[in-house]
């Protein structure tokens, strides 16, 4: 599986929390950027993030002088960060749940930043969706604990964890489906709240 450190923007633009929302604004424009991570004020302190989204609602959205807001004023801090061990799949339902489009990649310190664009165009998932990458690592799973048996024995403890292994993976499969089964089901229950007389929801009772 893809990690997140495969696919992010390792050259990260940062600002400092001081400097005004104009600055930020001629930053973006510079670099062609949506968000700038905001640099911390000592070593302990958190990484912080401004983004488009932040500027026009927090403040072309009321009128306020660019010049005269400063990028503290409107920024997220701490913002949510993200790991450059995690899966693109968990990086992607991290995103989905807290309705983020983007985080910087942290360990210690600030090695990038991930947005759904990276998601979206540097990913495999479209040649390596998730389901097909599982299947065959539990087939490979299954290939490697037969031979392990077959030479430790079937009562062994290596033989034991092997096929430990090969029912986490399946455990993980499994709960992939259920849970591909019931987003399907709620997708279909909202369609048929809004759409109650079309012919697939007439024999539908929720």
């Amino acid at each position: 599986m893809m990690k997140a450190e495969d696919i992010m923007t390792k050259d990260v633009v940062t600002i400092r929390g001081s400097a005004t929302v104009a600055e930020a604004v001629g930053l973006m424009k510079e670099k062609r950027l949506r968000a700038l991570v905001v640099d911390r004020r000592y070593d302990d302190d958190a990484y912080g993030i401004v983004t488009e989204t932040d500027i026009v609602y927090k403040v072309i959205a009321y009128g306020k002088d660019p010049k005269q807001i400063r990028v503290y004023e409107i920024m997220s801090k701490p913002c949510i960060v993200v790991n450059p061990e995690l899966g693109v799949e968990y990086v992607a339902r991290l995103f989905a749940k807290l309705g983020i489009h983007r985080a910087p990649v942290i360990q210690g310190k600030l090695l990038g930043i991930i947005s759904i664009t990276d998601i979206l165009t540097k990913s495999n998932f479209v040649e390596t969706p998730k389901a097909l990458f599982l299947e065959a690592r539990i087939q490979k799973a299954i290939e490697e604990a037969r031979a392990i048996c077959t030479e430790h024995g079937a009562y062994s403890k290596a033989c034991a964890t092997a096929w430990d292994e090969v029912e986490e993976l399946q455990a993980e499969a499994a709960h992939q489906k259920a849970e591909s089964m019931v987003s399907a089901k709620i997708s279909f229950e909202e369609y048929c709240k809004d759409n109650p007389d079309a012919p697939e929801c007439r024999n539908y009772h929720p």
